[in-house]
């Protein structure tokens, strides 16, 4: 199983009324909780963690991942509030504002984390989970608690949600270093690791710890970086309507064809074979591919692909 840590909230996605107006509607989102939703979709025995409020949005969410075969049993139900996260659109680029305060997510203590099973082989994290207090604390000790299980990081860096930019990333040090795989986007690449070459910056910062670095680039595609090498995946073409969950479907992509491999697990991605690789990139790019060719984050079933 992997088990998915991290953030679970509700966007408030633009529509417009019958009458016209513009309004926000409800949906599941997070970034982590699309990656689950995401897995769970493409048949990958997959848990999440993050306590979900008792609200109706929490109960929202939790029949989410119910409904994509995501074992919810990680999340304690709490009395605190739903995160809210307002989205606006400019040419299909997804802008955030956050409504965090005491929330079910930021309120997270090392007190809620869940035993990890002998089952759970594989750890995901990352999003806005990382950035305030006490929840990051506790996030990054559940990382520290992985022992030999891979662990997948993608910061989803969302600048306009950081307050205290040096302890962040002083805390992104400390994940990275424990990381086995790190996604980021270019743009994260770039906020992370400054000006350069993504080339250059991306082996930078596997030098860090992370036996994998993975760079997506839009329409572009992705590249794997490797002590092996470099391994580029063209993403297929499609008419975006929005890039909502996007990323979060590539990294569930890219963890669902190493684990059909049989790969997720350290030492295989010490040396993975170029097809293996080749196939997870593959799947990565074609799930986002479809993800952002429909509103939200509505990330595709195996049968779709």
């Amino acid at each position: 199983m992997i088990l998915c840590a991290g953030e679970a909230l509700i966007d408030m996605l633009p529509r417009d009324s019958a009458q016209g107006e513009g309004c926000f509607a409800p949906y599941p989102g997070g970034a982590v909780f699309n990656t689950a939703i995401a897995l769970g979709r493409l048949g990958v025995k997959t848990g999440f963690f993050c306590p979900l409020s008792d609200d109706l949005f929490g109960a929202q969410l939790r029949a989410a991942l119910r409904v994509s075969e995501v074992d919810d049993s990680f999340s304690p139900a709490v009395d605190r509030p739903c995160t809210l996260a307002f989205v606006t659109l400019a040419d299909g680029q997804a802008r955030y504002a956050f409504y965090d305060s005491a929330t079910a997510l930021r309120e997270t203590s090392v007190a809620e984390l869940p035993a990890l099973p002998a089952h759970v082989n594989a750890l995901f994290f990352g999003g806005i989970s990382l950035v305030g207090e006490p929840c990051s604390t506790a996030f990054a000790a559940l990382a520290a608690q992985a022992g030999g299980r891979v662990v997948m990081l993608d910061p989803n860096i969302r600048p306009g949600f950081i307050r205290d930019e040096a302890a962040y990333r002083a805390r992104l040090d400390e994940m990275l270093a424990r990381a086995d795989i790190v996604k980021l986007s270019d743009e994260d690449l770039h906020w992370l690791m400054g000006a350069g070459e993504i080339g250059t910056l991306a082996h930078m910062l596997r030098a860090k710890g992370p036996r994998i670095v993975v760079i997506t680039e839009g329409a572009k595609g992705a590249r794997a970086f490797t002590a092996q090498g470099v391994q580029q995946m063209a993403a297929p073409p499609v008419q975006v309507v929005d890039t909502v969950g996007a990323g979060d479907t590539f990294n569930a992509g890219f963890l669902a064809g190493l684990e059909q491999a049989g790969a997720l697990e350290k030492t295989a991605l010490d040396a993975l074979p170029p097809a293996i690789l080749g196939a997870a990139l593959s799947l990565g790019v074609r799930a986002a591919a479809v993800t952002v060719a429909r509103a939200g984050a509505n990330p595709p079933f195996a049968h779709e692909l």
